[in-house]
């Protein structure tokens, strides 16, 4: 889905490419030779951690 709206079209940008998609998360994850599944984590957990700053 476009991940940063919740919107459930996977590769919908709207228009913006700031919006974060299932394409991008998967160009990111072969980047790091992880999962798509581990990036989404890795990502929730920067976030989770910077909110706790």
């Amino acid at each position: 889905m476009c991940l940063s709206c919740g919107c459930g079209e996977a590769n919908n940008d709207h228009g913006n490419s700031a919006n974060i998609t299932a394409q991008d998360l998967q160009r990111a994850a072969q980047a790091a030779d992880i999962s798509p599944q581990q990036a989404a984590e890795n990502v929730r957990s920067g976030i989770q951690s910077a909110e706790s700053r």
